[in-house]
Formats: C-alpha cells, sequence, structure tokens
C-alpha cells in the first residue's frame, strides 16, 4: 500500500511540474483586435502580414496574385494610395480609432459596436472624409480554427478566388485595349513619316525616338523606342509593306504602297488572347488566334 501511494504522489508531482512549466492557452483575440491588425497591414501595405487576417481559402489566392494586385486591394480597405504609419488611440466616447498616416493624405477609422452571433462578428466603421459626409462601414468576421478572420467588406463577401478571376480577364481586356492603341499610334506614325520622307520606312526601328543630332529618317523621333521595337504592353507588332501596284487590283495599280500591322500577344491568355490586324486605311480585324497571327481575312472589329 506504502508503494502505491508514493508512486501516486510521484506521478502528481510530474503532473504538477508539467503544469507549472506549460504556457496558458492564451483566448483567441477579439474582433475588433484582429481587424485593427489586419487594417493596421493593409496600412503599411504588407501583403505577408494581411494575408494572415484572411480565411484560408483566400488567404491561398491573396498569397497567389501579382504584386500589385495585393497591393490594390489593401488600398481598398484603407482608402489611400501610399503605405503609410498605422497609429492607435481612443476618442472621447472610448472607441477606439486607428489613423493611417501617409506622406499626402491622412485617414481615420472610427469603431463601432461590435455586435458578435456565434462564430460571426461585426464590427461597424466611420471614416471620416473632410468636406465630404463620413463613409461608414461594416466589417464582417468569421472565427475559424479558433481565430477571427475577415469574412465581408460591407455586404460584399471577400472571396479573392473570384476576384482574381476577375481581375485576371480585366488585365488582358486592358491589354489587348493597349494593343490596339499601340497600332493606332503606330499606323499615325508611319503615315507622318511617309509624308514626312516621301516614302514607308523598311521597318519599325526609323520610328523611334531622335538622337542627340536630332530627328532623321533614320530616328524620325514619332514613337517611342518600345513601339519602334516592336512589343509594348504585352503584345509583339509585325509591320508589313504591300508596294504600290503589288497585290492590288488593276484600277489600284498607281496607288502607293500600303502596310500592314499585325500584334500578337506575348504570353496567349495571360497578356491578352486576342490578335489584331490594323491596315493602312484604318481597317481593324482580329480574333482569338490562340496566340496566332491575324490577318486581313479575319472579322472586322467595329471602333468601340
Amino acid at each position: 500500500m506504502r508503494w502505491f501511494v508514493d508512486h501516486v504522489l510521484v506521478i502528481l508531482l510530474v503532473v504538477a511540474s508539467l503544469a507549472a512549466n506549460t504556457p496558458a492557452q492564451q483566448s483567441p483575440a477579439k474582433p475588433e483586435a484582429v481587424l485593427t491588425e489586419a487594417l493596421s497591414a493593409a496600412c503599411r501595405q504588407d501583403a505577408a502580414a494581411f494575408a494572415n487576417f484572411l480565411t484560408s481559402d483566400n488567404s491561398t489566392a491573396y498569397r497567389a496574385l501579382p504584386e500589385p494586385q495585393r497591393i490594390a486591394f489593401m488600398k481598398r480597405f484603407v482608402l489611400l494610395e501610399q503605405a503609410g504609419r498605422p497609429l492607435l488611440s481612443t476618442s472621447d466616447s472610448g472607441r477606439e480609432v486607428l489613423r493611417c498616416e501617409t506622406p499626402g493624405f491622412d485617414t481615420e477609422m472610427h469603431f463601432g459596436e461590435v455586435r458578435t452571433r456565434e462564430n460571426l462578428a461585426f464590427v461597424p466603421m466611420e471614416i471620416p472624409i473632410p468636406g465630404e459626409a463620413s463613409e461608414k462601414i461594416t466589417f464582417g468576421l468569421v472565427r475559424e480554427a479558433g481565430n477571427w478572420k475577415l469574412l465581408s467588406l460591407g455586404l460584399v463577401l471577400l472571396d479573392i478566388p473570384a476576384l482574381a478571376r476577375q481581375w485576371e480577364q480585366a488585365d488582358v481586356e486592358e491589354r489587348e485595349a493597349k494593343a490596339v492603341a499601340d497600332l493606332r499610334a503606330l499606323a499615325k506614325a508611319l503615315e507622318s513619316y511617309r509624308n514626312a520622307y516621301g516614302k514607308l520606312p523598311d521597318s519599325l526601328a526609323p520610328l523611334g525616338p531622335a538622337g542627340t543630332e536630332g530627328i532623321s529618317p533614320d530616328a524620325a523621333g514619332l514613337v517611342d523606342a518600345e513601339l519602334a521595337a516592336g512589343n509594348k504592353d504585352g503584345y509583339t507588332v509585325r509591320y508589313t509593306i504591300v508596294p504600290a501596284g503589288g497585290n492590288l487590283p488593276e484600277e489600284d495599280a498607281n496607288k502607293v504602297e500600303r502596310f500592314g500591322l499585325a500584334a500578337t500577344p506575348d504570353q496567349y491568355g495571360k497578356t491578352g488572347r486576342k490578335s489584331f490586324f490594323l491596315d493602312s486605311e484604318g481597317v481593324l480585324r482580329g480574333a482569338d488566334k490562340q496566340g496566332a497571327l491575324a490577318t486581313s481575312t479575319d472579322p472586322r472589329i467595329s471602333p468601340g
């Protein structure tokens, strides 16, 4: 019996020792504290820290975004273009105020009364705007693995995988629009070159920036260096000349030489999907050619 008691005492002493040396489990941070940390990270434009306050799916998708999109996403949270310094204070009413100071402009975010419902929390916020009515918005948070994570911005759920697809499509469309604008800029430059020197250049290179000696047939200063090199905004441009009288109907044989400009995406699906062809009459054609070259036989694209 004495042996049993001694062993029980030893076990109790070991358990007590382990308990004394084990840190006490901390309670999860409150929703408003988590939101403060998230907004502070957004103020600093610290993408790595900001990702920690997103749900697991959103965090994975956010980390996979290109850096400009990650920064743009954080800017939306603090309504500031530049990275700033977060400062936390308390208002006269005892509510938290997070101030984000930047060289150009500051914002203040006044926290309201937090409403918690089981695994959801709602944190109202008011952002004073000088000369205008204050902007009011409510952040939603959800408890995930015992910690609060950002769920919504106002009534809009944060679905970063879906946003990433939308942003990717918007980026592609923007690059395609720039490619068309670049083709038109080149066409205008080619006509200017023809008017100045009486002929079309053999390549796009002579359209480029002039040197210290001024403009010349070899450096006409009509477009920037990228366009003169035939590569800009994620597209490669190919330039061809149709000689006067060549491949033309008999009645057009005496007309001046014509040209064609074809633009194809450097990385199909990423820098663009459509290929374009612009002729010297200003007619734009093109289609999704899976990265192949567009030609004068492709569907006409109406100005829009």
